[in-house]
């Protein structure tokens, strides 16, 4: 634990990837093959779900320390995490204080030394099963034990809100450096379900290992923003330009007579779209599609809004079947007749993807997303302007020449999307943020006219600079008219430019009206409160993007 404690310490001390790839360099060639593969995991992002309730955590912390519960909750309310909280206020040795059991002191000294995976699979997961008195006994034996990050590091797995600032292409980067696998073969094999051992890494990082695994799904290749305009890419005929959809990325893969549906978080979404999963079994064996899953009726994407109704639920019933079908829209093809194909040009894969799709079923919801039919880049600035119409976020280019890569690669793959639609709004609502946002109102609530009524529109956390965010702090202690639990409403004097990707109807809202990655664009300092734009302004939002009047 200590090990991978100055681990997490060096990334976190390092601005530099490369400073941040030597470091866990270091540890991957040094640890222990079990302790290498928990620390993959939990790198990138397999950490486990809550072990332990947070109301007794919070709970057996004060308790720890020996402080009265309102106190702690101040301490957590300034902190803004809970790891840290506790790792903060309980001692280090707690051993004298009569709340604490003693008949863990021999287990004490031997965690001392004891590996990561000695502490995750002997004394973390096994809180899972426990009853909460078990669990307060072995917290407060942990808790005396360790100290420092150790402690830090352990109640963030505790908590499951452990992250570190790597992402998985520098640990891949880290794992070829210290076993001299290639960085691509690592990435696929990660790829899937994989349970950490330390069998598993030493199959990771061996040279022969075999990847005939015929379930796991390939890395995903990733778009950057295109942010210099279309006329610098060169020659329009050496692009191909597509709608960039607003669902779930996913592989279908179909090997060995099995049909596997993969989300672009290594999700496998058996059972959750069932028929997709049913035309997938009409591919041909040896065979893998990359794609985006739609909410789609009569030949159209519907919201992203009508998707989220079929998302995180195991089983469909019958009725959300009918209510919201689910349509892959397909655009490139991974692996055919059993070859792995990432390798030759997209214009030779887009031939692959066709003759597979072509050979499904009439009406199977499986499709090849259209490429637009714009003989200049002219045309595909319009084709983006007109991109709401479709219910796309805006284009995608991909050279025509080019390999399907790994992860997030400059100049092959390119996103523009179109520009976000506004509102001025003005602020209502406040509540103290989290992480460094700790102690300052951060989140906000916003509000449009209807008639002489302020209506709460949506919530937006992004895009004030820091010296911004002081001084709305400022404002909401000043002006604050009452207090909800941790919620204060402020008087209406603010106004604030919103900027969203989407809007849709909802009855959910009091305003009825939902939007899509909200955030603040920027304070309108210049707008009095009474020409903050109205909800009748939205509603014409709304019917523009549906072409309507």
């Amino acid at each position: 634990m200590n090990r991978f404690a100055a681990l997490y310490d060096a990334i976190d001390a390092s601005t530099g990837t490369q400073s941040k790839v030597a470091a866990l360099s270091a540890y991957f060639s040094s640890a222990p093959p079990a302790d290498a593969a928990w620390a993959v995991a939990f790198l990138t992002g397999r950490r486990p779900k809550r072990l332990v309730r947070a109301p007794d955590l919070r709970v057996w912390a004060a308790q720890a320390a020996n402080i009265p519960d309102w106190l702690f909750e101040e301490s957590y309310a300034q902190a803004g995490d809970l790891a840290e909280t506790i790792t903060l206020l309980v001692p280090h040795d707690n051993a004298s204080h009569d709340n604490v059991p003693h008949d863990n002191a021999s287990h004490d000294n031997a965690s001392d030394a004891a590996s990561l995976a000695e502490w995750v699979e002997q004394r973390i997961l096994p809180l899972r099963t426990l009853e909460p008195d078990a669990q307060r006994v072995e917290l407060l034996s942990a808790w005396r034990t360790l100290s420092g990050t150790a402690r830090f590091v352990y109640n963030k797995l505790l908590t499951g809100a452990f992250r570190v600032g790597v992402s998985d292409g520098l640990v891949v980067r880290a794992l070829s450096a210290s076993s001299g696998v290639d960085a691509d073969v690592l990435a696929h094999r990660l790829m899937g379900q994989w349970e950490p051992s330390s069998t598993w890494f030493s199959s990771l990082i061996s040279e022969t290992t075999s990847d005939a695994d015929w379930s796991r799904p390939y890395p995903f290749f990733l778009a950057y923003a295109l942010e210099a305009g279309v006329h610098s890419l060169g020659a329009r005929d050496e692009w191909l330009v597509e709608w960039k959809w607003d669902g779930i990325r996913a592989q279908i893969v179909k090997r060995q007579s099995r049909t596997f549906l993969w989300s672009r978080g290594e999700d496998m979404l058996a059972g959750r779209f069932p028929e997709v999963e049913a035309a997938v079994a009409f591919l041909p064996d040896g065979t893998v599609l990359d794609g985006e899953l739609l909410a789609w009726r009569d030949g159209r994407p519907l919201p992203f809004t009508a998707l989220q109704r079929r998302l995180n639920r195991k089983t469909v019933g019958r009725k959300l079947l009918a209510d919201v079908p689910v349509h892959l829209v397909a655009y490139d093809c991974l692996e055919f007749e059993g070859r792995d194909v990432r390798w030759e040009p997209l214009r030779v894969r887009r031939q692959y993807l066709d003759s597979i799709v072509c050979a499904l079923p009439t009406g199977a919801p499986i499709s090849v997303s259209p490429s637009i039919d714009a003989p200049d880049w002219a045309g595909v600035v319009a084709a983006r302007d007109a991109s709401r119409a479709q219910e796309a976020e805006g284009l995608m280019l991909k050279r025509l020449e080019a390999a399907y890569g790994v992860g997030r690669r400059t100049g092959d793959w390119w996103k523009w999307k179109v520009s976000p639609l506004t509102v001025d709004a003005v602020l209502v609502n406040a509540q103290a943020g989290h992480g460094r946002r700790a102690g300052l109102f951060t989140d906000y609530t916003f509000a449009v006219w209807d008639g002489e009524t302020l209506v709460p529109f949506a919530k937006a956390y992004s895009g004030l600079t820091d010296v911004e965010i002081r001084e709305v702090d400022r404002f909401v202690r000043a002006n604050t008219r009452e207090k909800f639990g941790p919620v204060r409403t402020v008087k209406p004097e603010l106004v604030f430019e919103l900027a969203f990707e989407g809007i849709q109807e909802s009855a959910r809202h009091k305003s009825g009206i939902a939007v899509r990655f909200p955030r603040i664009s920027r304070w309108r300092r210049d707008k009095p409160v009474a020409e903050a734009d109205s909800l009748e302004t939205v509603r014409q939002m709304l019917r523009a993007q549906r072409g309507g009047a």
